[in-house]
């Protein structure tokens, strides 16, 4: 298999569920830890009944469900095992590679912070549509923000 391609099959799986991705790069420790802490938020912070909630259309409910103690630290661990297992499966080091995981968990934090009140068009988006519109909306920030960096230290 083609190193790229581990890479991205090690990021779905992290994806999937993290912890998994390290898993298939064998740091079995970071996997474990990984697991633990995604069972033990997830269960804390109620995300799966948010989830199932949220996606029914009763956002409101899974506002009032969802535990934001717990679901405060989910971005960063979420993303943190997503880009720590694409970077231990990618052949070279790739500066800056760290920045679009980064600005999305500090974006998609703030997404949960606001999830209870912000509205578009008056629809409440909620514990998991703001905070994954909020992914995609960092990633892309850090993306800019990379390939400027990296623009930079071609001059």
């Amino acid at each position: 298999m083609a190193r790229d391609t581990k890479a991205i099959e090690r990021l779905f799986w992290s994806i999937g569920l993290p912890g998994f991705g390290q898993f298939l790069n064998g740091k079995y420790f970071k996997g474990i830890v990984l697991v633990f802490l995604e069972f033990i938020i997830n269960s804390r912070a109620n995300i799966n009944t948010a989830i199932v909630l949220s996606f029914l259309g009763q956002t409101e409910a899974a506002v009032q469900q969802a535990n934001y103690q717990w679901l405060m630290f989910y971005p960063c661990i979420y993303l943190f095992g997503i880009w720590d297992a694409y970077r231990d499966a990618r052949e070279k080091e790739s500066p800056y590679l760290f920045l679009p995981f980064a600005i999305a968990a500090y974006v998609e934090t703030v997404g949960v912070i606001y999830s209870k009140t912000f509205r578009i068009n008056g629809i409440l988006l909620g514990p998991i549509f703001l905070p994954m519109i909020c992914i995609f909306l960092g990633f892309s920030i850090g993306l800019v923000l990379r390939h400027l960096l990296l623009r930079r230290l071609t001059f």
